[in-house]
């Protein structure tokens, strides 16, 4: 069981990407656990950056908060964080994490760089 992370790329500062993680195992997972996006920048502690809970509400890092957009569908098992007007600080690896008393679910991110 894993989440697999998408849809980064290279793009130039003030782009818009939107990542998706879909999980590969069960759907009651996915239904029943909050889901976390963190970035691990070069050099840099990973950070926690949204938090996408199973009723669809969102908490942002101050990083991030009103430029990203975090959302999910459950019969995709997947979830998603429109990040808008990138800023070169928003380069690093983008991963999501499920994190409960039953599990602690990570997988491969993707790679966000923002340079002109």
């Amino acid at each position: 069981v894993q989440l697999q992370a998408s849809g980064g790329g290279l793009v130039q500062p003030g782009s818009s990407l939107r990542l998706a993680c879909k999980l590969s195992g069960s759907a009651n997972i996915f239904a029943r656990n909050h889901v976390q996006w963190y970035r691990q920048a070069p050099g840099k502690q990973r950070e926690l950056l949204a938090t996408i809970r199973t009723s669809g509400s969102t908490t942002y890092a101050k990083s991030i908060e009103g430029r990203a957009t975090g959302s999910r569908d459950a019969g995709e098992k997947t979830v998603y964080l429109q990040m808008n007007n990138l800023k070169p600080e928003d380069t690093g690896v983008y991963y999501c994490n499920i994190f409960s008393l039953d599990y602690d679910i990570w997988g491969p991110g993707t790679q966000v760089t923002v340079s002109s």
